[in-house]
């Protein structure tokens, strides 16, 4: 069947009077029709064929559903409720009837447009918890997903890069020139030979898992009050069978096409610090562009049966282009006493220093709370914050920060870094690792920083005032890193902040 084929059911789901009555509202993709009316969405698979989809059959659109309810309800079993045929009947067409099936449908539970994730980037309501808490449920997900060593690997990322070439090439012109496609997949093809050994340890390593495959803002809604994934890849295992962090950069990649850096640079850092996927960082920059590609030759496709725009397939060519290019790595370090807005003005930063998707921020709390067994907001007893425990969480630091500047990632270590000895040491390894460096002390009158510690709420930090008031009387002897008034909003903060290191 093609589409012309579909012409009666699509007429039939448009039909207000299959809806009680209620005209749906309709969003069309590149593979699907999806009809809104009242509290019930009816999703029909559109009868197309592309490289790495096929839903030319009825057949191969009922066995579509039956995947996408099946694995949906990993991550949101109170959206997806069933799948229901449309059957022709003595009186035309039906859904749920007892006759012929012509088509398939996946039945879902309706929720408010607005609840989208990329509505709430459009109206500026991603908070630094919102994204907190949609990391912790990505990583949430990715660690109980089902491993799957036969996919993902160097194969996985050889395979990707010949789909996006292939389409890209018969549908991106004129808007994307061939010899410029021809570029990409060169530089591709290169980063992927040079992440080959790390793709094939990471697949070894139970790494490759059955993901959501399609992880960007329109598939992310918050419901009851809690970020929800859904409408994840059931098409094609190769497609959705792949790198955990392959699966995180599409989100990535989203955030950073719409403007929303530090966003990028919250969840980005949130995940490692909850997730052991700190290995693959050398990788990301590679699966960042292939998720931008993603987007160009399926924006591309779109735009060819009038459901797309060619210039934006440009603009996600061009982020992809651009994510490829080197960055020479640095280290920052944010210091000040508690209450001084170190983290805050860290992510800020780190949305705007160093490669895609975003600097590394290494806190001094989370890694803290990490060696003792805990979630990152978790309290730690007294003697977690010994001279010793100390020491151990330093030492740390440097040795992550090393490990990720290794892979070409730049760091931003958040830490008091009250001593001069801790201030020091951290030169020391930029000149030892041969990156710029530069020292951020953030200071504030005692008033403002009492009054931040005591409106304080699910901090991974455990300083409160009697924590501030000893570090009130320390000796931080000499400064030497670029002091900054902390007592600012944190964008003009973070702004003196890029003006002392440019």
């Amino acid at each position: 069947m093609t589409e012309a084929g579909q012409q009666e059911t699509v007429a039939f789901l448009s039909d207000p009077k299959t809806h009680g009555g209620v005209k749906p509202e309709t969003i069309t993709t590149h593979a699907s029709i999806v009809f809104m009316a009242g509290e019930r969405v009816l999703k029909l698979k559109r009868a197309v064929k592309y490289s790495y989809l096929d839903f030319s059959t009825i057949a191969l659109r009922r066995k579509s559903c039956e995947e996408e309810l099946k694995l949906n309800r990993r991550t949101a079993p109170n959206l997806y409720l069933d799948v229901q045929p449309i059957t022709r009947e003595a009186g035309g067409l039906k859904l749920g009837g007892k006759g012929e099936a012509v088509d398939w449908v996946v039945v879902m539970r309706r929720f408010p447009q607005e609840a989208l994730f990329s509505r709430l980037a459009e109206a500026d309501k991603l908070t630094p918890d919102l994204m907190r808490r949609l990391a912790d449920r990505i990583a949430t997900f990715h660690r109980e997903a089902a491993v799957t060593p036969d996919f993902g690997g160097g194969a996985g990322v050889a395979q990707v890069i010949g789909i996006n070439d292939e389409n890209l090439r018969r549908d991106g012109p004129p808007r994307i020139p061939v010899a410029e496609a021809e570029a990409l997949t060169t530089a591709a093809r290169q980063a992927a030979s040079h992440c080959a050994s790390l793709l094939e340890r990471r697949r070894k390593a139970g790494k490759v898992r059955q993901c959501h495959g399609d992880l960007h803002l329109n598939n992310i809604c918050l419901i009851d009050g809690e970020p929800t994934l859904f409408d994840c890849i059931e098409f094609n295992p190769s497609l959705a069978a792949i790198d955990v962090l392959y699966d995180l950069a599409f989100l990535l990649m989203d955030l950073i096409y719409r403007g929303h850096t530090t966003d990028a640079a919250v969840v980005f850092n949130r995940y490692l610090d909850v997730a052991d996927e700190s290995d693959g960082l050398a990788a990301m920059p590679l699966f960042l562009s292939l998720r931008a590609w993603v987007r160009a030759h399926v924006t591309a496709t779109a735009a060819r049966s009038g459901a797309g725009d060619l210039a934006e397939a440009r603009r996600y060519f061009d982020l992809a282009c651009d994510f490829m290019k080197p960055r020479p790595p640095r280290l920052v370090a944010v210091g000040g006493l508690s209450g001084t807005g170190k983290s805050t003005i860290a992510a800020i930063l780190a949305g705007r220093l160093g490669r895609a998707p975003a600097a590394r921020v290494l806190r001094s709390d989370v890694i803290r709370k990490r060696q003792h067994g805990a979630a990152p907001e978790q309290s730690l007893a007294a003697e977690a914050y010994s001279e010793a425990a100390t020491r151990r969480v330093y030492a740390a630091l440097e040795a992550e920060a090393q490990s990720a500047i290794d892979a070409k990632c730049s760091v931003i270590i958040d830490a008091v870094s009250a001593k001069p000895e801790e201030r020091a040491a951290f030169a020391v390894l930029a000149r030892r690792l041969g990156v710029p460096f530069d020292g951020i002390w953030l200071e504030a009158s005692a008033e403002v920083l009492r009054r931040r510690i005591g409106g304080r709420k699910n901090d991974a930090s455990d300083a409160d005032l009697a924590v501030l008031e000893r570090q009130l009387g320390y000796d931080l002897g000499a400064i030497d890193w670029h002091r900054i008034d902390a007592s600012a909003a944190p964008d003009a903060i973070a702004e003196a902040a890029l003006n002392a290191i440019s």
